[in-house]
């Protein structure tokens, strides 16, 4: 396996938000708390420690030991994992995602692996601590439709579950067999079948699932749908329905972000919560100002209930609020000893937006990592690739600059008139001037004469260029499919392709992600089958 790295904002497809970040402009500087780099992650660990307490510690583990009941056969290694979770001196890196279906695009499995391999580099960096990866679930998303769905080989693979609009996590996986995994090709790894097939809602697959790829690395995954853990959200279901700062806050920040030029990910509401109900659904609390109250919505009747009455609720049973995006990271960091998000360019971006919740609550705001890209190019492609003298990096570049260059490589004649047009012009020039002594009226005449003279010579260009053209077709051809392939409907191809794609004939490709990402430098990565 070759490996080759560049620059993120060489790829073309990153936000001047995120290239900047990693650029360390000092204008972003206030939007987060440490870069993240090895040295900076002692000072993180310092304030960390200071701030999470042994009663935290223990209803996060007992909450985990609870999830973990209902995966067979956990792996020793996740067991350890949980197990130092208890001591003061363990710490997590953490990577969040939705419940994709078999894991959805590659990049929910290069999120795992940053987290992983960065959980590495710090045992060895500070041997006096441990490290464990965290892949927070997002089992209170109500998106369905951003979830039900995979592409695989081409094809787009669909569940079209009934939608209830409640958090997908509590999904019961009625027709999921039939509709999709009974669909697949043949040679899927069973484990992808059995984490459907053995489960009873959405979020226990996903683990199954998850356990069964990354378990080995002592991966821990947790859900934060729990009353035993949403306890602990109490004091910011307080703060939101007694004062909704958050609302203020992301506000305050959006303008900043908007000044400097620089557009938000994500826009705040009065209250950022919503109200999980008992027929499953997850409905907004409204504040009506004229009534002075929230609205709720339940079983399609509308009541609003007062700040009083919200308080009790939220005290008595605050497992049926659910924090939205601008709360959900704070409720995470809450959980967690946790020193490091990893994110992708979109969640980075939000993640600038909360820093002053984050203050205004004391919760230490977490060191933030884009997570890994990379792209693969099995064998075959790669071959292609240097069938048309072209390296990794050049793939990036757009189709017909790509063309031109192989085109050279194949000795191929660049065609351009841009002289030819240069004198047309000239030659006209002295006509103009020529009508503007004998007879100005015939001025427009010559422009008229000299536009159809140039429009000529571009079709011809355009012709002489097609011709050119036709005697290296088979190459062309070649490049626009490898550039599809690389880059499905012209984005990365981890946005797009199931990591099946790539597992099914490159069993140690986790393994491969795991040696060739080095999530502190910050850096794209090309795996190239050799």
């Amino acid at each position: 396996m070759s490996v080759t790295t560049l620059r993120y904002a060489d790829t073309g497809s990153f936000s001047p938000l995120l290239t900047d970040y990693l650029s360390r402009r000092p204008e972003l500087n206030q939007y987060y708390h440490r870069f993240p780099t090895l040295e900076e992650f002692a000072a993180q660990i310092e304030e960390k420690k200071a701030t999470y307490t042994p009663e935290a510690r223990q209803r996060l583990v007992a909450a985990l030991r609870e999830q973990y009941t209902a995966v067979p056969d956990v792996h020793s290694a996740v067991q350890s994992n949980i197990a130092l979770l208890e001591k003061d001196t363990t710490f997590t890196i953490t990577t969040g995602h939705q419940l994709n279906l078999l894991t959805g695009p590659l990049y929910f499995i290069y999120k795992i692996v940053t987290a992983l391999k960065l959980s590495r580099q710090l045992k060895e960096q500070y041997p006096q601590y441990d490290f464990v990866p965290v892949y927070w679930m997002a089992t209170e998303d109500h998106d369905f439709a951003e979830i039900n769905h995979l592409h695989l080989f081409g094809k787009k693979y669909e569940w079209n579950a009934a939608n209830t609009g409640g958090p997908v996590g509590r999904l019961p996986l009625d027709g999921l067999e039939e509709e999709l995994l009974q669909q697949l090709p043949a040679d899927i790894p069973a484990a992808f079948r059995e984490a459907y097939t053995s489960s009873a809602t959405l979020a226990e697959a996903m683990r199954k699932l998850t356990h069964s790829l990354f378990g080995q690395y002592g991966l821990v995954a947790l859900d934060g749908d729990s009353p035993a853990l949403k306890q602990a959200l109490v004091p910011v279901l307080e703060k939101e329905i007694q004062e909704q700062a958050s609302n203020q806050a992301v506000q305050a920040t959006n303008q900043q972000l908007e000044a400097a030029g620089y557009k938000p990910q994500v826009y705040s509401r009065p209250i950022n919560l919503f109200f999980l109900t008992d027929g499953g659904k997850r409905e907004r609390l409204e504040y009506d100002a004229a009534a002075d109250c929230v609205q709720i919505t339940v079983r399609n009747t509308n009541r609003c209930h007062s700040q009083q009455e919200l308080l009790d609720l939220a005290r008595q049973h605050p497992e049926q609020f659910s924090p939205n995006v601008v709360l959900r990271p704070l409720y995470q960091e809450l959980l967690l000893p946790n020193l490091c998000y990893i994110g992708g360019g979109a969640e980075v971006a939000y993640w600038f937006q909360l820093k002053q919740i984050f203050t205004d609550n004391q919760v230490p705001f977490p060191i933030l990592l884009l997570r890994n890209s990379g792209l693969y190019i099995g064998k075959a492609n790669a071959g292609k690739l240097r069938k048309l003298s072209l390296t990794a990096p050049d793939i990036f570049r757009p189709l017909p600059e790509l063309k031109k260059q192989v085109g050279a490589s194949l000795g191929q004649e660049e065609v351009s008139l841009a002289a030819q047009q240069q004198a047309l012009a000239a030659v006209f020039k002295e006509v103009a001037d020529l009508a503007q002594r004998l007879d100005p009226t015939l001025v427009k005449t010559v422009a008229a004469e000299q536009q159809k003279a140039a429009g000529s010579l571009a079709g011809l260009e355009k012709r002489l260029s097609k011709a050119a053209e036709t005697k290296h077709e088979v190459a062309y051809s070649q490049l626009t499919a490898l550039k599809e392939k690389l880059f499905p409907g012209g984005s990365l191809q981890e946005r797009v392709d199931n990591v099946l794609s790539i597992l099914i004939n490159n069993p140690s490709f986790i393994d491969q992600l795991i040696e060739a990402f080095d999530p502190l430098a910050l850096e794209f990565t090309v795996l190239e089958e050799e």
